[in-house]
């Protein structure tokens, strides 16, 4: 479903010259999985996944999502692709149900179509209590959830979550890493970005880990564990990217 294949994002900075961000990265993610980029603050994945959704164009290498080249088609792309990012602001003014049926008329969604999709997600998110107050009056993690409501509203094959748990509390984690689980269930293809090393072992079907904007390893999490002889998935990832452990 996706395939990246040598991807590099070079930035040009006035004091440190170019900056290797993304450095000849390479996976595949299918569907029915959910595939992790797996790195700490800084490592490449946001900027990855930006490129993924078509925000960032590449320097150079290839993205195929279900076959379609991101830089050459973005547009069937992002037909075909929900991206939540973690710095995606919210309409203040306007209510969670609101701007979902928005985003959903964008996406060409007939009326009936909105009202089911969004009582659905709005009941699965827990969100109905909160789904008519203005967003500006919302907590972070309610603020969250409309954020993924969004997202998914226009029920895409594939699913990208940039650091979806990100300063939320643990309830509120616990719904969004439910909804990730049942986005595997039904099918999808799942990328999910994060630098918690328990949320990787438990969540993840497979996982690379990136650092310095480069992929060190790639497998399940017993296989990356077993190859280098670890106890856990932190022992694994310190040694991979040559820490101590």
């Amino acid at each position: 479903m996706i395939e990246v294949v040598d991807l590099r994002k070079v930035f040009r900075d006035k004091q440190e010259g170019d900056v290797r961000a993304v450095d000849g990265v390479s996976f595949q993610s299918q569907t029915g999985e959910v595939f992790g980029l797996l790195g700490p603050n800084g490592a490449g994945k946001t900027t990855t996944l930006r490129i993924l959704s078509t925000a960032l164009k590449p320097s150079s290498g290839t993205i195929l999502v279900d076959g379609i080249d991101v830089a050459e088609r973005p547009g069937e792309v992002r037909r075909r692709i929900g991206f939540l990012s973690g710095s995606t602001a919210l309409y203040p003014r306007l209510t969670p149900r609101e701007i979902v049926t928005y985003f959903a008329r964008l996406y060409g969604l007939d009326d009936e179509t909105i009202e089911e999709r969004t009582e659905e997600l709005f009941t699965r998110l827990g969100m109905l209590d909160f789904a008519d107050r203005k967003t500006d009056t919302l907590s972070t993690g309610q603020k969250q959830k409309a954020s993924i409501a969004r997202t998914v509203i226009h029920d895409p094959p594939i699913v990208v979550f940039d650091e979806p748990t990100s300063g939320l509390d643990v309830m509120t984690s616990r719904e969004i890493i439910k909804l990730v689980r049942q986005c595997r269930e039904e099918g999808k293809c799942v990328v999910f970005s994060t630098h918690h090393m328990g949320e990787a072992e438990r969540l993840c079907d497979r996982i690379a880990v990136i650092h310095r904007g480069r992929i060190f390893a790639d497998g399940t999490p017993a296989e990356l564990m077993a190859g280098t002889n670890s106890d856990d998935l932190e022992s694994a990832f310190l040694r991979l990217i040559g820490e101590a452990a």
